[in-house]
């Protein structure tokens, strides 16, 4: 069974940062993206940033851009993080992991498996 547990959420003030992990278990997600997502109060769950099967490939919203980085560790089946910078009160929201079978996935429906998420709140 596919399980993505996250954690390090939590509460930082703006212009702090905070890393965020995806703990993935129950198949080889090796060669599979990872994104993060995240939902604001009152709004729509939305990208975040992506990062490909081989590590090699990263690409983010325009909105969290040079704020933002995503690695993996396929080598611990497979752990990734999401690590963010100079964080902004409206960055305030649940963050998200989530695995898709496919390239380049930014939209909600081509993942295919979800964390429950984790909060992450910015004080300013």
């Amino acid at each position: 069974q596919v399980q993505l547990v996250e954690s390090g959420g939590g509460l930082v003030q703006a212009g702090g940062s905070l890393s965020l992990s995806c703990a993935a278990s129950g198949r080889t997600f090796s060669s599979y993206t990872m994104g993060w997502f995240r939902q604001a109060p009152g709004k729509e769950r939305e990208f975040v940033g992506a990062i490909s099967g081989s590590g090699g490939s990263t690409y983010y919203a325009d909105s969290v851009k040079g704020r933002v980085t995503i690695s993996r560790d396929n080598a611990k089946n497979t752990v990734y993080v999401l690590q963010m910078n100079s964080l902004k009160p409206e960055d305030t929201a649940v963050y998200y992991c989530a695995v898709a079978y496919r390239d380049y996935a930014r939209l909600e429906d081509q993942y295919d498996y979800w964390g429950q998420g984790t909060q992450v709140t910015v004080s300013s």
